[in-house]
């Protein structure tokens, strides 16, 4: 499955294959070009957004982004919203919802996935090369990842690749739900 998802990504993000393997130092994204997902025209054709995309591509995103910068960097040993959800294959967990059945709201969504995203901003913003160079402190408490010292700059590029694989994801399905949903 792993190899269909990479194929599935690499074909339609050629440079990605140049991304794959890179250092930190080595990814340029000052040229990358993502048009920005809009919500609103598929909003308009009466597309069911937060259940057919927001479940299942947006709040995976929210998830890791909550777990790996909540806990590991900012120390939060219980980062989870009640509207998050982990991976499928993550066992139950005490602390960790897992609530599948729960209907947000879009706004809801979008709010939380907001706040995700300016965490991140906040954190690139404020680091240093040293900063980047240190690890995390193990941080006890429910869930994932496990309580040890991470370094930094994995924990950025785990964070930054969930970040563009995901919003590839959100792309390339509200694309197909446009296009199924499209009255023309």
């Amino acid at each position: 499955m792993a190899d269909f998802v990479d194929d599935d990504l690499t074909g339609s993000v050629f440079r990605r294959v140049t991304m794959t393997g890179a250092s930190f130092d080595d990814v340029d994204l000052s040229g990358a070009r993502l048009r920005a997902v809009d919500l609103s025209g598929a909003q308009l054709r009466g597309v069911d957004l937060q259940h057919v995309v927001m479940r299942g591509v947006e709040l995976g995103n929210v998830d890791i982004t909550g777990e790996l910068l909540n806990v590991t960097i900012n120390g939060d040993p219980a980062p989870w919203h009640p509207l998050d959800l982990p991976w499928d294959e993550m066992p139950d967990t005490p602390g960790v919802p897992r609530d599948r059945v729960v209907r947000p709201s879009l706004d809801e969504v979008l709010t939380l996935r907001q706040d995700r995203m300016s965490s991140v901003r906040e954190l690139v913003d404020g680091l240093t090369e040293r900063a980047l160079d240190g690890g995390t402190e193990p941080v006890a408490g429910p869930g994932w990842p496990r309580p040890r010292r991470y370094p930094m700059r994995e924990v950025l590029l785990t964070v930054l690749n969930e970040e563009w694989e995901h919003r590839l994801y959100a792309e390339r399905d509200l694309d197909a739900l446009a296009a199924r949903h499209d009255p023309a």
